[in-house]
Formats: C-alpha cells, structure tokens, sequence
C-alpha cells in the first residue's frame, strides 16, 4: 500500500466553471500513444513541494492534491496530466470528509498510518466516495485519479472479501458514470479487473525489484517469490485486461545508478516504471529521467548582505547559467537543507571569502562531510569556510600541514591554472591542507622552504577546490580588475561531473545571435549640444530610432518629462517627443521609474536620503515608495504619452538597479517584465571572465533579468568623457561572441548620448557593428521573457538514452548541442526545424514549448533551415517535402542547409536565392512572415 500522507492540509475548493478542454487533449494525447505501442511515462510526488514544472516532463504525474495544486494551469497546452491520489479503503481522520462517515461504515483500523479502514459493501458508500471525494477535485479540474488502498479489507478479519470486492467495483462504476471521461489507476486491486474490463487505465504495484521496509527504515532487495508472484499479476493485467501494468520501485534518493538500472529491468518485462524514495518525495527515474539542473549556491550574508553582491554570484553563477544549471542561493546563516536530493540539484558550490561566523562554522563542516558522504558533488571556492579539521578531513580526503615557514613558491601547475592570471602565493591566505587520497588530481601546490607542500587546487572524488588566492585575483590598478586563475568552465564541469547536455540557450534565437536596444530615459530634457540646440531626445528620434527600425524599447522618468517636474517649461515639448517615440511601431514602451531613485531597498522603507542620493529628481518632501515609482510612473505614460492600445510592458531599473522582491512582485501584478543591472564590461583593457555577468538575480521567489551588456555611462567614465567611449562597447560584443556566445548583443544607452555629437557618432559605430553580423532582433521584453524561461524549462532524458524531452520552452526556443553528442536526428526528432554548427556546438532551433530530440553519430545531410532572423512557429517534414513557417520583426533573411537539389517557394512563389556560401543558400524577403516549402531530390 502506497504511504499514506502524514501532513494532510484542508483542500482548497476551485470555482466550478473552468475551462477544461486542454484536459480532454491531454488524456486523448496519452491514450493515441499508448495505442501507437508507446507506454506512458508516469511519476508520484507526494511532497507539498512537489516540482511540478520538472514533472511536466512526464506523461502522467499523480500527487497528493490536498496540497492545493491546480491541475488546470498545471495543464496548460501541454502533454502532462495531473492525477490525483486518493485513498479509497481507508480514509484518515485529517480528511475533510471523514467526520461525515457513518460510524457503521468504520469496520476497522490501520494502525501504521492511524487511518480508518471502510466498508466498501455499504450501498451508499459509492454515491458518498463520488460525491464528497472525488466531486471537489473534479471541481479543481482533475481527471485521473490513482486509487490506493483497494487491499484493505484485509486487515479486518471476518469481513465478507466478495462483498468488499463488488463494493469496490461498484465504486467504480459510480465514477464512471457520474464522470464521463475520468481515467483511473488502480494500486494493485488485481481481483478487480474481471469485472471491470475496459473500464480502468492502468494497474500499479510496488516493489517489483527493489523496495521500502518500513520498520526497519531500509531499502531492500525483492525475494524472488514475492517478484515471480506480482510479475505475473502485472503480465496478466496487461495482457488479459488491456490495462497499462507500472511498477513502483525505492531506493536511497542519492543511488541514482541504481534506479535507472532498477527502471531499466522493469521496463524490460514492458512495464512501465517509476523508482523513487520510500516517502515519494523526490522526483524519480522512469521511462525518462528528469535532468537535474539546479546548483545549491551557498554564500555567507555577514560577507555579502545581498546574494547579488556576492562572490558566488559575482563569479562563479555566469559559468554555471552557460553550462545550462540556476543557481538556487541558500545562506549559512540560514538553516542548511537537509538532503540535496540529486533529482533535482547537480551539486553544490560554494564561495566564502573567509571564515563563516562561530556559531555557524561546525555546522557547516558537518554538513558538507554529511554531503560527500551520501555522494553529492561539491564545487568549492575561496575558502571551506572553516579550518579543516577532523572528521571532515578524513570524510574529504585530506590532511592537515602545519603553518609554512620562509618563501613559498610554486611546486606544481596544471595547464589549466593560469587561465587569465599566473597563480601568486601569498601567505596570509594560504589554506593549511594538502589532499590525502589517491583518486584526486591536484591541480595546483604550494611549498614552503622546508618542502612541506599546500593544494590549493584540486579535483577531488567528491568534487573539486579552488582556495584563495588562486580561484580569482584582484589586480593591484587604479580601477579594480579581476582574472579568474582558475579556467571556471571546465573546473565547475569537472568538480560537479557534469554530463554533456544540450544546453536552454539565451545568446541565439533560430540560429543567429539575438539583438535588440534599450534605452534608459535620463537627459531626456537636454539640450543637444549641436545646431539648432534640439532636445536629445528629439535628436534620439530623428538620427537614430527613426533611422534604425528595429526593436527598441524606449522609457521615461515621469518627473523629468511632466509638468509637475524641474523641466516644466519644456513638458509639453519633450511629451510631444515622447508620444512620436512611443508611436513608432518598432518601439516597445517602457517606465524608468517616477524620480529615478538610486537604492531600491532604500525606496521599500520610504528612506528619503538613502532612496534618493544625488542621481534622483525628487520634488522636495516627495517620500519614495515602490507604488508611486512604479505602478505611478506607468499610469502616467498610459495616460498621456503611449498610443491607445500600445502597452506599457517594461521595466527599466534606475540606480543600482538592484529591485527588491516586493519592487519585483509589483511588476508582475501590473503584467510587465523588467530588466537592467549586471555589470558585463569585458573589453580588451578589461579581457575577463569576471566582468560577464550572471543571467540575472534571485530576490526570493522572482527573478531580476540583468541587461546583457553594459550602457555607455561606463565606456565614459560616468559621462565625463571621453564622449566617443561607448564605440568600445564593440569589443564587449565581440568578447562575449568567442569562443564561447556568452550574450546577445544589446545596445543600450540614455537619451543623453544623442546630446553630443562624439557620442552620437559613436552610437551609430555601435550600430552600424552590430548589423554587419547576423542577427535575431527581438523586442527587450522578448530577451527578458527568456532569460527568465531559462530558469523553468525542463530537460529529461529518456531511459534507453537515445531521445531528449523538451518541456516548458514557452519563450526558449534553443537549445546548445555540445559536438561530442552528435547531431540532431531531424526525422526521428518532433518540433524540431533544424540547427547551426557555431562556435561551442550546434545550435537547435525548437518550433514549440514542447519537443523530442533524436541525436545520430553522423549528420545525414538533410535540407533543413540553418538559420534565420525569425522565429520558428511550425515545421513538418514529409518525404522529399519540407515546410517551415517563419515570423521576424524585420524584412525575412533564413539560410538552409544541403538543399542544393531543392526548389525553394515562400507561400507558393517560386524564391530564388540571393547567394550559396558552401553548404548554405541564402534568401531575403520584403515580407516579414512566410511559409517556406521545400521540394528535393533526395534519392
């Protein structure tokens, strides 16, 4: 019998009338695969923090529904299916409906889960398990239900087994009836599938090889007896009946190895598996395996009181976001986790400084020995966060050095160190501790004048460490310049094991690197310093957003450009400016805010000084609060600058553009997104890894986009010149492109930089750059819809290895093929159009949130769209004949692949192409969405 739950929660009751149609297409998606020989993937969470947005991954995913779940959104337009767990032989006293149980329907009692077993051959008990069990939840929008406890009569001697058998046939066929189309899986009930032929989906029983003794709180081996026996009831449901057989297996949720091979013999009698932990409360192996792509960052608050100030963010989250894994930020102030179930997290990494405080250092230690222990990988930096010592030296492989004496020099060096600064020692920091196992690989030692040698760079069984001074280093010039010692990449990869793995993209849209411009609203009323004396915003639209028509997204501060603000003899004009920006059809509309205010957490508390600094145009007496700079500031350029109809959907952070998540809360209720912040400067005065930022921040349960790359005010010196500095910011694009695409290319900028004539040169520079390659413009509000995707799409594997499972990429429409995983197998692959070969791998274009990608050792040369300057909506193959639909926001550019032998028509014209550079043959178009076909001679 499945754990009944121990914490059980009132469920909370839905409106009756929602739309349920994507339901019915969920289940009629599942039933055509299961009857095309496909078998279900099917998963159980019972945990109220069941990952629901990993569990999209599967075909059917069965929960505990008094935890609130809504099966509706959870449906959405995708292939998932929620069902709903429910006891149905027993009913535990925490059940809402279990006070209006007769008590001569009570026949017994399961002492291990406290629960009360029923009398299934009660007439009414059908009518009432319908009407006050299943009715609430189908109110909620479920559908399947997985019904347990079907044995439980039997633990009440003397009870009639045939009446409580028709009972429970009878309960069936009540909810058949009262719900048309209702799917159900039975746990066990085997004895009731000769009456109930037809009539129910799919049969589940545990422990076929390995199981969960719940005494002895150990995971066991199945006796053969006991396998042979349920085998055998399975075989014969599915044969016999022509239901669906699962089998639900445990083991320890660290043995991953173990499930997928526990899964992998249990798919092989061609039943479907699901092996999990004794609680069902990590996300399991079954016919896919979700792959795990979060990281546990731990960080030290009393050294960064903010995580976005944090060495761990500041560093080391940029190479993790590129090698396809969120960083998910806990404090070790904070209480540690428990367990970092390996379902859902790659490993840990961790960055201190120095020591963490007191009362918290043999806590930590004792957490990360219990980690190694139980086989979760470990990435350290800058410091363990405590002297090594004891039992964590032994659970780690090290050993203790006594304290150096005399010159310490370089002993050893891997070709990996050095990366973009030669290692220094330097002895106050230097961690007393050399590696004592033969498994590692030290990577780089430090010995002292008697010979005694110091690792202070490893990889480890465990994982890996990179100690200060030799993770990153500060350069001793007059504007602070850090190199990583260490190459992050490969040292993150090595020291977390992490497998090769088509890789949720953020830099490339269809093949092409994506671009876009935004502009922050400061110096909106300046003059510029040229003929005629315009406004610079008028100068901004007529020399620059007029002449390049491509996505921008422009903003305002209200108070700059209002009547009621400093500049209100110029309101009129600058708003008539404004009004003419905002009705370019290119041009996405966005608020900079009511006063531009420097510290957003400052804004939060209503604190004047701190909130305002010097960068701010508050009126006197004004106290910031997020409503009025926000939500205030949005109302005004809806009410008098922004065309009728033409939304307000951008946020531009001001100051240190570091929003709390309240600010950030706020901007999701009013339906927008919002971005800026990051610090991505790396140019050829400053070649480093360190000045790419991360993708954004974490500020509780939202996410703060960051702006790609930095604007000009940091190319000139915070605008004191020289004027033409922002022309560098062409070095940041091409540093970010090679040889790793680690950012689009973004322009961004204030109104201010069309007020001087160097500045505006070199605007154009910039532009005239970025053009020259090939690119994917998209709106701002597209880039940040997706750099927040990236954070929720789910990856899965199935178990034979030879399919990747695409869920949720409602934004995210790329995925990054590492070479050594070969390339796509198009015909094989769904809502797939084709791919680009560039830089670190292929680049894969998906046509839908939801998509299968097949990979083959050799490419087969078919014709296929390489890239575009649009995104992919459809794509079918069929024989010799491929179709392909296309949508940009400019004139269509597309370029395909070994389609020599093809004739290429866009919406039934004949196209001819503008030119063939190898392998490619490239098209234009006037239009800005087609449907393009193919026709080949293949043979």
């Amino acid at each position: 019998m499945l754990s009944t739950f121990r914490s059980l929660h009132r469920p909370h009751l839905s409106r009756f009338t929602r739309l349920l149609c994507f339901a019915a297409l969920a289940l009629v998606a599942v039933a055509a695969r299961a009857q095309a020989g496909e078998l279900p993937s099917v998963a159980l969470h019972y945990g109220a923090d069941a990952p629901l947005t990993a569990m999209k991954a599967f075909d059917i995913a069965v929960v505990e529904p008094d935890h609130g779940f809504d099966p509706v959104a959870y449906r959405g337009q995708g292939r998932s299916e929620l069902f709903a767990y429910v006891s149905v032989g027993e009913v535990h006293p925490t059940r809402p409906y279990a006070a209006r149980i007769p008590e001569a329907w009570r026949i017994g009692r399961n002492p291990a889960w406290k629960s009360i077993v029923i009398d299934q051959a009660q007439n009414a008990w059908p009518a009432f398990f319908a009407e006050q069990v299943i009715a609430p939840l189908w109110a909620r929008g479920y559908r399947g239900f997985f019904l347990d406890t079907l044995d439980s009569y039997h633990l009440v001697s003397g009870v009639d087994v045939v009446a409580q058998q028709q009972g429970m046939v009878a309960v069936v066929r009540q909810l058949r009836s009262r719900f048309p189309g209702i799917r159900l899986i039975f746990n066990r009930g085997f004895e009731l599938l000769p009456d109930l032929r037809g009539e129910v989906f799919a049969v589940a029983a545990e422990s076929l090889y390995r199981g969960w003794d719940a005494k002895k709180m150990r995971y066991v081996e199945v006796g053969q007896a006991d396998r042979d026996w349920l085998l055998g009831q399975l075989l014969s449901a599915r044969d016999k009946y022509g239901v669906t057989a699962i089998a639900i297996d445990y083991v320890a949720p660290a043995a991953r190895e173990q499930a997928r091979d526990t899964a992998r013999r249990i798919h092989a009698h061609g039943i479907v598996p699901y092996v999990t932990d004794g609680d069902l409360r990590h996300l399991g192996v079954g016919l896919i395996e979700v792959l795990p792509r979060k990281i546990l960052f731990l960080y030290n608050s009393r050294e960064a009181a903010r995580v976005n100030v944090s060495g761990a963010h500041r560093y080391a989250e940029m190479p993790v976001n590129h090698l396809g894994y969120v960083a998910d930020y806990v404090d070790v102030n904070q209480p540690l986790p428990d367990t970092v179930p390996a379902a859902e997290y790659a490993g840990v990494v961790s960055w201190f400084d120095g020591h963490v405080p007191p009362a918290r250092t043999t806590v930590l230690a004792r957490w990360m020995a219990a980690r190694i222990a139980e086989g979760t990988r470990l990435a350290v930096f800058g410091s363990f966060g405590f002297e090594p010592a004891g039992d964590f030296l032994r659970e780690a492989g090290l050993a203790s050095v006594a304290p150096a004496r005399g010159r310490l020099d370089i002993a050893s060096a891997d070709a990996s160190v050095g990366f973009e600064s030669p290692p220094i020692p330097e002895r106050g920091r230097l961690e007393r501790i050399r590696v004592d196992v033969d498994a590692a690989r030290t990577l780089l030692s430090v010995s002292d004048a008697d010979g005694k040698r110091y690792d202070a760079v490893a990889q480890m069984p465990w994982g890996g460490f990179a100690l200060h001074p030799f993770a990153i280093r500060v350069l001793p010039l007059e504007e602070a310049q850090t190199r990583w010692i260490v190459e992050p990449f490969a040292f993150i990869r090595d020291a977390l094991a992490l497998p090769a793995l088509p890789v949720p993209d953020t830099t490339t849209l269809s093949g092409r690197r994506m671009f876009f411009a935004h502009i922050d609203g400061d110096g909106f009323a300046s003059r510029a310093e040229m003929k005629g004396r315009r406004l610079a915003a008028e100068v901004l639209l007529d020399d620059v957003l007029k002449r390049y028509a491509l996505p921008h997204a422009m903003s305002v501060i209200e108070i700059e450009t209002s009547a009621q603000g400093p500049y209100a003899k110029d309101s009129a004009e600058m708003e008539s400016v404004a009004r003419r920006m905002f009705a370019l059809p290119h041009v996405e509309i966005a608020s900079h805010s009511y006063t531009h205010p420097f510290y957003w957490d400052s804004v939060e508390r209503g604190e004047v000084k701190q909130a305002l600094q010097g960068y701010s145009l508050a009126p006197d007496g004004y106290v910031p609060s997020l409503e009025r700079e926000i939500a205030g500031s949005v109302d005004y350029i809806r009410s008098r600058l922004a065309p009728p109809g033409k939304p307000v959907g951008l946020m531009l952070w001001t100051g240190d553009a570091a929003p709390t998540e309240a600010a950030l809360e706020m901007v999701e209720r009013l339906g927008m997104v919002q971005m800026n912040g990051g610090n991505t400067v790396a140019n050829r005065l400053y070649p480093s890894l360190a000045a790419v930022s991360a993708l954004g921040t974490w500020q509780g349960r939202h996410f703060h986009v960051h702006a790609p790359i930095m604007n000009e005010n940091v190319y000139t010196n915070l605008w004191t010149g020289p004027f033409y500095g922002f022309e560098r910011v062409t070095e940041t694009f091409d540093f970010t492109d090679k040889p790793r695409r680690l950012k689009p290319i973004n322009i961004y900028y204030h109104t201010y930089s069309a007020s001087k004539q160097a500045a505006l040169e070199a605007l154009h520079k910039v532009y005239r750059h970025a053009l020259a390659q090939p690119v994917h413009p998209v709106y701002p509000s597209e880039y940040v819809r997706i750099a927040m995707n990236f954070n929720d799409v789910v990856l899965a594997r199935t178990l034979d290895g030879e399919r990747y499972r695409v869920r949720n990429a409602q934004h995210l429409r790329t995925l990054r093929l590492p070479r050594e995983l070969g390339v796509p197998d198009l015909p094989a692959s769904t809502d797939v159009a084709g791919f680009r070969d560039d830089g670190e791998g292929r680049y894969v274009h998906l046509t839908a949130d939801e998509a299968e990608l097949s990979l083959a050792a050799v490419d087969p040369r078919l014709p296929m769209l390489a890239d575009a300057n649009a995104r992919v909506l459809s794509a079918t193959r069929d024989g010799e004949r491929y179709r392909f639909a296309l949508r940009a926001h400019v004139p269509l550019e597309f370029a395909l692949a070994n389609a020599e032998r093809c004739s290429v028509s866009a919406d039934g014209r004949a196209l001819a192409a503008q030119r063939r550079d190898g392998a490619l043959t490239h098209f234009r178009l006037s239009a800005h969405a087609a449907t393009i076909e193919l026709r080949c001679r293949l043979a």
